[in-house]
């Protein structure tokens, strides 16, 4: 083995999280540009409520997909492989798009880059998880949530620009003509900077180490950890790979298939606790207690920026407060604000800015913790062998989650209006207990530790 420093470098290692964290940027910006191009988009192609909801859902079709192949083909082929793979499909889709001539159409484009969203949502932050030091791993792996809705904030501000410039063009007409076109191309941009950065990245060392490729993992932990630490940690890991078995049945087996179930429910509860109802729907949600559409957009932009400061918070306090106590935290805020928000549509107290506040403060709270604490826990509690796989189930069924809430949503907001939130209020309950007796407290331990916790 070549000689490193003894000293790592914090700087490369966020180099490379910064990178993989792109994916959660598209991840983000793909999955949000939906919410200001809906209003327009349904207009031109006639849409009723349950169409609304399948252009709106149609990429989660495409997000179960890639979620589900990239955990086997990432285990295969490598993590760096199938993210090049997920920003081709990110342009491919971006451009299609934007050209439809009917919803089949639009459908099909949006499925395509649902394949890139799928794999991009498991792959960024395991991939980060597994170059990242012990220390740092919560933090990082959040700057893939981070990314993520910095995507989303980014998208609204393209859109409010884009239906600022239509409004001034050709009025609504020109938007519903061009402007959802346009807010869909844009994600080109971003789609082909990741493309050419991935190719600058090293590949998961753990992933090498189960590859044979000892040497290139090392000289990849010598960079992050330095020399030392980083001949004990492949070490560790050759071990833990060694004892690990080459099949998905090490998932069934007693101590891991908790660790399974722990993932996944955790994976579904931070979707059935409604918070893509808010960033897929917001400027519907405004514009159902009566504000204009162009005002219902720039409000969704403020909803943008508190989801990005509160997930900043989130980076911050992960690996001092801990995974479960931000999540049990979370939980409880959402809840109150959920409750609180299906009281004042049950009322119809609509009056100065409580819907936006009520909106914001449940934004806050799955910011500061279920967006990025849930990502951290699903990449840290699962084998290394398996950890693509395992990956793959819990993202698969967040997907299928995300997919029932963003489809049923529209039908339940025209049938129930505001007593919809009650029944997410009340997920956030389930979500509150499910936490508190079942999530084990991982910060400041190593990959192979927790493993250790299962078996």
């Amino acid at each position: 083995m070549e000689k490193h420093p003894d000293q790592g470098s914090t700087g490369y290692v966020f180099v490379l999280a910064s990178v993989a964290a792109l994916g959660g940027l598209l991840f983000g910006y793909d999955t949000a540009v939906i919410s200001g191009a809906i209003g327009y988009l349904s207009d031109y192609f006639g849409l009723d409520a349950p169409m609304r909801g399948w252009a709106a859902s149609s990429a989660l079709i495409g997000c179960i997909a890639g979620a589900c192949f990239a955990g086997v083909l990432s285990d295969w082929l490598g993590r760096k492989k199938v993210l090049i793979l997920s920003a081709v499909l990110f342009t491919v889709s971006a451009v299609l798009s934007g050209v439809p001539q009917n919803l089949t159409q639009f459908a099909i484009a949006r499925i395509i880059g649902g394949f890139g969203v799928g794999a991009a949502s498991m792959l960024s932050p395991l991939y980060i998880a597994e170059v990242a030091p012990a220390s740092i791993r919560g933090r990082l792996v959040s700057l893939n949530q981070l990314t993520i809705v910095g995507g989303m904030l980014v998208v609204y501000f393209v859109n409010a620009l884009i239906a600022r410039y239509g409004m001034a063009a050709g009025g609504e007409a020109w938007n519903v003509a061009w402007g959802w076109r346009w807010m869909f191309v844009s994600e080109t941009l971003p789609a082909v900077l990741f493309f050419v950065l991935l190719f600058f990245v090293p590949e998961s060392p753990r992933w090498l180490i189960k590859n044979r490729q000892r040497n290139a993992a090392f000289a990849t932990l010598a960079r992050v950890n330095g020399a030392v630490r980083a001949e004990a940690e492949v070490t560790e890991i050759t071990e833990a790979v060694a004892r690990e078995d080459t099949s998905m049945r090490q998932l069934f087996q007693p101590g891991l298939r908790i660790a399974l179930l722990v993932g996944v429910a955790l994976a579904i509860l931070q979707q059935v606790t409604g918070i893509n109802v808010v960033l897929y729907y917001a400027p519907e949600i405004f514009k159902s207690v009566g504000r204009a559409a162009d005002t219902a957009i720039y409000q969704t932009v403020i909803v943008g920026l508190v989801n990005v400061s509160f997930t900043l918070v989130a980076i911050w306090v992960v690996d001092r407060v801990g995974r479960k106590p931000l999540l049990l935290a979370a939980s409880a805020g959402m809840g109150l604000s959920l409750a609180a928000l299906g009281l004042a549509f049950r009322f119809e107290r609509f009056e100065g800015p409580l819907v936006l506040f009520l909106v914001l403060a449940y934004v806050a709270s799955f910011a500061v913790a279920m967006g990025p604490v849930v990502w951290v826990v699903l990449s840290e509690i699962f084998p290394t062998r398996v950890r693509g796989t395992a990956m793959s189930i819990a993202t698969v069924c967040l997907w299928i989650a995300c997919y029932a809430v963003s489809q049923t949503f529209p039908w339940l907001l025209e049938t129930f209006a505001g007593n919809s939130f009650f029944l997410y209020a009340v997920m956030c309950a389930v979500c509150f207990i499910f936490v508190w007796f079942c999530v084990p407290r991982t910060e400041g331990k190593t990959l192979e530790e927790i493993e250790r916790h299962w078996t």
